[in-house]
């Protein structure tokens, strides 16, 4: 991966360029590119086996074009980017011209949101042994204030629910997934992110079509956010140990590794992945990864146009909006690139309270920047401590499970509920984004943190 050489606004970028072509303009677009850059090293998306252009093109090459996505990546040094911005008006092929910036994987919490936060139910720290102990003498009080059918545990009083997870994950419970006869058979949901462990057994017999877009990196997971994140949208209806973590448990899995082992990769990476979903016609595509924006700081106009295109062909993108808030210490940061795209939907975290996640991040960046809806992401946070790990799935063997929280965790909730309304209607792209937040539990919280409010199932 070329090292970042520069910034945008604080964000480290590669020292690549994107460039958006117009709509039908490919063909004249790779002719301006050449005759402006005079790169001719140029790989096209279109010539490879279900448009995956691999890492190793995407470094080896001048410039790479995915054609379905009508964008351009190109290694550029500061003449031919001069040259080529001369030749971006509204009569050329090309369209915008953006830096390409690095991304990460949104797991954990606060101030940059990449810090992994483990809480092992084995511990014998004190301190979790007192959590474990006050957790199961509320889960005996529920047992006495609300019965259960045996699926789900919840006090009937709004804003506050408190679960039993024998059976099903509380984000399972809340989102009403555990009520939901839909299984997501038949949709194909692609999840870009750190790869997955093909070795994990709850996965075993299941269609997993998967690729790496990282140099010299298998799809193999070596990091676990992306086994997580798949396990959640993806994962089994019964797996072997209890409960249930999985929504779309009849989903066929594409699995993108577009981040590292080390939970990093570039915007091309994504890109790579998404043009591979479309190719392979994912109606889902979930992203759990990003890079942080500032107050005032403009969404991806690349990007943008990418997830318009994808929506208006049948294919919805849904994304993380970052972990960069401190509510706890009053610091509330913007939804984060590329989920501040207006077109792409970005999906915010809240806790088993139905309050917000305190590191989730808010649609405060006029002109796009909203949060669309929110799902299950971290429990709450103890006074005078750190929010509980709280969302449970799969992860790397032979760990097998494990709890993590973030916006990254509340993005594949939504994403494998949206398979299920892409089975139940036959909804796609704008539609099923439109049944998404028509469907979504109103919450009385502010917009700017939740959107829609909470996702819920068919």
């Amino acid at each position: 991966m070329i090292s970042p050489i520069s910034s945008i606004n604080g964000s480290e970028t590669t020292g690549r360029y994107l460039v958006l072509l117009r709509e039908n303009a490919t063909d004249s677009g790779i002719r301006t590119l050449r005759d402006y850059t005079g790169n001719r090293r140029v790989a096209r998306a279109a010539d490879f086996e279900k448009n995956a252009v691999t890492a190793d093109q995407l470094e080896q090459t001048d410039t790479t074009i995915f054609d379905n996505l009508g964008v351009a990546v190109c290694t550029l040094d500061p003449e031919q980017l001069q040259s080529l911005h001369q030749a971006s008006d509204e009569s050329s092929a090309i369209a915008v011209i953006e830096a390409e910036r690095v991304v990460y994987a949104l797991n954990g919490q606060g101030l940059g949101g990449i810090v992994e936060q483990l809480a092992p139910r084995s511990t014998t720290n004190p301190a979790m042994e007192y959590l474990k102990g006050y957790r199961d003498a509320v889960d005996r009080l529920v047992d006495h204030l609300a019965p259960t059918n045996g699926t789900t545990r919840m006090l009937p009083m709004p804003g506050i629910q408190v679960v039993d997870e024998t059976i099903a994950t509380w984000g399972l419970q809340i989102t009403k997934v555990v009520n939901s006869k839909f299984s997501g058979r038949g949709i194909k949901v692609a999840v870009l992110d750190t790869g997955f462990d093909l070795t994990h057994p709850d996965f075993a017999g299941r269609r997993i079509i998967s690729k790496s877009f990282i140099p010299n990196q298998e799809v193999q997971d070596r990091n676990g956010h992306g086994t997580h994140c798949i396990g959640t949208a993806c994962g089994p209806f019964s797996p072997a140990i209890p409960p249930r973590y999985g929504i779309g448990y009849e989903t066929e899995i594409f699995a993108g590794k577009v981040l590292s082992n080390q939970g990093r990769g570039t915007d091309s990476e994504i890109l790579a992945g998404i043009e591979w979903a479309i190719a392979n016609g994912c109606q889902i595509v979930s992203m759990s990864l990003g890079a942080r924006v500032f107050p005032g700081q403009q969404y991806s106009g690349v990007f943008e146009v990418v997830a318009d295109r994808a929506l208006r062909n049948g294919m919805l993108i849904i994304a993380a909006v970052g972990n960069d808030s401190e509510r706890h210490l009053g610091i509330v940061e913007p939804v984060s690139h590329p989920a501040n795209c207006p077109s792409i939907m970005a999906v915010g975290a809240i806790d088993s309270q139905l309050e917000v996640a305190y590191f989730s991040n808010a649609g405060l960046n006029a002109n796009g920047g909203q949060v669309d809806i929110v799902a299950p992401g971290a429990e709450p946070r103890t006074p005078g401590g750190s929010s509980r790990i709280d969302v449970h799935s799969s992860y790397l063997m032979p760990t097998r499970y494990r709890r993590l929280a973030g916006t990254s965790m509340a993005t594949p909730h939504v994403a494998g509920i949206a398979a299920l309304y892409a089975e139940a209607i036959g909804a796609t792209g704008r539609v099923l984004w439109n049944r998404l937040t028509q469907n979504a539990l109103r919450l009385s919280l502010p917009s700017v943190d939740v959107g829609a409010g909470l996702v819920q199932a068919p």
